[in-house]
């Protein structure tokens, strides 16, 4: 037994010091870092000490790049600050800035280029960069715990996005920081990636998702956004968890997403956007702020969450069917629905309906549910959807005669949103 013990404790030593020897210590003096990157054996890893780098840097074998506190590779405005092209490379603990500013051709702090597969990419600081992390065709990445910071004097369209992510497979982006830039992610035609714990401010959108599929989108934070989540032509996403608060046009758009769980999340004071002129990105701004949008989106279960004081709680149009809203909360929203169809659509579940805060019925039976159901739009919100001139009129005696006429002779309420068991208590 003592001759064991003795033999793993020489074991362990001579590990820790294989280990040891494996990492090369490398300082500004030294040289450039491109020749010391050439010259290493592939899987080594060289740590830098505090200083400046020149960048431009490619990494086209298996390597660990990692800085002591204080160590920056800068790219002086050209290029990209680092690129790699091969898998299996960690960069960490680095300062990386000033790439080049050529939107066209992609200039990045990081730039994974095709195969670069399982990159991990870890507490690194990005600023003054058009991109920050630009991937593409790759799997298995890992960005976690970045902090990424664009050109607030920049216009945003003329920024890169924070996290560009195009034909990404299983992938994972946690507890990274994002503003400043254009959008914080911008993914394309990718599958079964993951974003988690995610800061974004200051940009047009928190994250722009296109053509994507079988997504996570869990326990991330807008703020101060144009739009908060915009998630476009993808299936099969779950989001939960996350917050928008104070962002402008909506906190959540699902346009063409379907059998999607959004669950969870909560929204708060989101607000129409009155860019310079009116008009931000070649679109016409300055409508309502909707807490969530629903466009053309089917199969969807939207169920437990907030959407709080935004001018519109709910906005759902261009044949938004069969989707499952229940459990969710709507507070003090200056419109709380606004439904632009004429077939009925009800919003309760397996006797659960959503919380209103101006729900004016009563619960004789104690049971948590409202005896009547929840109306929220008549003939009177359709004409002023259509004819939004026609707000001047909302106090005048013939719009009050009319909404008259249609509480005591129902056959004249148009079809529309209706919950069957509203909550007599917020969940």
């Amino acid at each position: 037994m003592y001759r064991g013990l003795i033999f793993s404790s020489a074991l362990m030593l001579f590990l820790l010091v294989q280990t040891a020897a494996a990492a090369m210590t490398v300082r500004p003096d030294d040289g450039a870092l491109q020749t010391i990157i050439d010259r290493v054996e592939p899987g080594a890893e060289l740590v830098l000490e505090a200083g400046v780098y020149r960048g431009g840097i490619v990494i086209d074998k298996p390597l660990t790049l990692r800085g002591r506190p204080g160590a920056v590779i800068d790219a002086g405005g050209e290029g990209d600050v680092v690129r790699v092209t091969a898998a299996d490379v960690r960069l960490e603990g680095l300062i990386l800035r000033n790439s080049g500013f050529n939107l066209t051709e992609a200039n990045a702090a990081v730039y994974g280029d095709r195969g670069a597969n399982n990159i991990k990419i870890v507490n690194n600081r990005m600023e003054n960069s058009a991109f920050g992390i630009w991937l593409w065709h790759l799997e298995g990445a890992v960005a976690r715990d970045n902090d990424i910071v664009g050109r607030a004097e920049v216009r945003s369209q003329d920024r890169g996005d924070g996290l560009r992510l195009y034909n990404i497979d299983r992938s994972l982006f946690v507890g990274n920081t994002v503003r400043d830039t254009r959008d914080g992610v911008y993914i394309d035609t990718s599958r079964e990636v993951e974003f988690r714990d995610n800061s974004f401010s200051d940009l047009r959108y928190g994250i722009h998702y296109m053509y994507s599929h079988h997504g996570r989108i869990v326990g991330n934070d807008s703020r101060r956004t144009r739009s908060g989540y915009a998630l476009m032509m993808s299936n099969f996403l779950e989001v939960v968890g996350n917050t928008s608060v104070d962002d402008h046009n909506y906190g959540f758009l699902l346009n063409f997403v379907r059998n999607s769980t959004v669950a969870e999340n909560r929204v708060e004071r989101v607000t129409g956007w009155h860019g310079p002129a009116g008009r931000e990105h070649g679109v016409t701004l300055g409508s309502e702020g909707k807490a969530i949008f629903i466009y053309n989106s089917q199969g969807n279960e939207i169920r437990d969450n907030v959407f709080a004081q935004s001018e519109i709680g709910i906005h759902l149009t261009a044949g938004s069917e069969q989707n499952r809203i229940y459990g969710n909360s709507f507070l003090h929203n200056q419109t709380q629905v606004r439904y632009v169809a004429t077939r009925e659509q009800e919003w309760s579940y397996n006797g659960r309906g959503n919380y209103w805060s101006d729900y004016l019925g009563w619960d004789l039976s104690g049971d948590g549910i409202g005896d009547t159901p929840y109306e929220p739009n008549d003939a009177v919100d359709r004409l002023l959807w259509k004819y939004p001139l026609a707000k001047v009129l909302m106090n005048s005696p013939a719009i009050q005669v009319l909404r008259w006429a249609q509480r005591q002779f129902p056959v004249f309420r148009p079809q529309g949103v209706r919950d069957s068991a509203p909550l007599m208590r917020m969940p």
